[in-house]
């Protein structure tokens, strides 16, 4: 492919705006050279990573198959009954732990809307009356309904 180039006479104040332009818009070699670097040295970090992970898998795999086997399952059972009696106690005390916490939490959402509404000098039964019209239908209702439950609670 030929280049085809005429010289011309161009102001320097031209000329600078466009070389800004270009330096704007395009990394410079140095920069393109530095990124490159930048890429290749995490690249090699990344690697350094990868085989000590794999080292560590390994490791485990060989502590693993040294590990003595676990003892035979009778015919027909998977599990024996007292695993399987405290897996389910602890999925019953996960539930009902979430349960709790979760009235903890709303517990705490209630106080802490008495406790901005005492600080506006306002009763839960203004509460409701100075809302602001500008605010959204879902938070609106729950808003609503944890005020009403707050005031029947408080």
């Amino acid at each position: 492919m030929a280049r085809l180039a005429k010289r011309a006479l161009v102001p320097a104040r031209l000329r600078s705006a466009v070389r800004g332009w270009f330096d704007s818009r395009y990394i410079s070699l140095a920069e393109h050279r530095q990124d490159i670097k930048d890429a290749l040295w995490e690249v090699q970090v990344l690697r350094r990573e990868v085989t000590t992970l794999r080292a560590e898998v390994e490791r485990l795999q060989a502590r693993t198959a040294k590990a003595p086997a676990a003892p035979a399952a009778p015919a027909g059972r998977t599990v024996d009954e007292t695993r399987a009696r405290r897996w389910d106690d602890a999925h019953r005390l996960a539930t009902e732990t979430a349960a709790a916490m979760e009235r903890v939490l709303q517990n705490e959402v209630l106080l802490w809307q008495a406790v901005d509404r005492a600080a506006a000098g306002r009763t839960p039964e203004t509460a409701e009356t100075d809302r602001p019209v500008g605010e959204g239908h879902s938070a609106g209702t729950a808003g609503t309904a944890l005020d009403r439950a707050a005031g029947s609670a408080g």
